[in-house]
């Protein structure tokens, strides 16, 4: 059995997508709990990708298909569990701000924390202070993880957090914030609670901040 999860790990390290699925019905079929596959393979496997990927020793290609290879294994377990069998470590909000298109790096980054446990409600690309509100409404989160790619989008996370306060949900939410012009000076000026370089770290910010 444990055969198994090793196969499903290591394919998800590889980012063998086509092998990750071929294994994940194997070990459905053998009867093997949905939620020890997700938590000894797929989870186990994107977890060494997420080590691996802070120290340098993967990049973003490779981790891209680590990470899409562990979610075509998740979309194969996850309609066997109820929802409730799997605890959550946190809900997060994440979306790229107003005027910015980029969405690899905000994807990469919800990967990361999905594989980490969290339930991450991804509101795309070009959002706006509104739409980030209208999320943490609807969905209660315990954090906004806002990014942005160009240096003229960056005061739509400022205006994000303003819109929040204004509404008087920021004491409900943290926010963190992350993007290639993004610093840890800017993320205190505009009262963010935490600045995450990659997405390694943005995941464990989360924890941090969690805790």
């Amino acid at each position: 059995m444990s055969n198994y999860y090793e196969e499903i790990s290591q394919s998800v390290i590889s980012g063998q997508l086509d092998r990750v699925k071929q294994l994940t019905q194997q070990a459905i079929d053998a009867g093997i709990d949905p939620v020890e596959i997700i938590n000894q393979g797929l989870i186990l496997g994107m977890s060494v990708v997420g080590a691996r990927f802070k120290s340098g020793q993967m990049f973003v290609p490779e981790v891209l298909m680590s990470a899409r290879s562990m979610t075509a294994g998740m979309d194969m377990v996850k309609p066997l569990i109820l929802s409730e069998d799997i605890p959550s470590a946190g809900k997060v909000v994440i979306g790229t701000v107003k005027g910015d298109l980029h969405d690899i790096g905000k994807n990469l980054v919800s990967m990361m924390l999905e594989s980490a446990g969290y339930t991450t409600i991804n509101v795309g690309v070009d959002a706006g202070p509104e739409k980030f509100l209208q999320a943490v409404k609807e969905h209660k989160p315990n954090i906004i993880a806002m990014s942005a790619l160009l240096t003229t989008t960056m005061l739509s996370m400022k205006d994000t957090i303003e819109l929040l306060k204004e509404e008087g949900l920021r004491d409900k939410v943290l926010v963190i914030i992350g993007g290639a012009p993004i610093s840890q000076d800017f993320a205190d000026e505009i009262g963010a609670d935490g600045f995450a370089p990659d997405a390694g770290s943005a995941t464990d910010l989360c924890k941090k901040l969690l805790a």
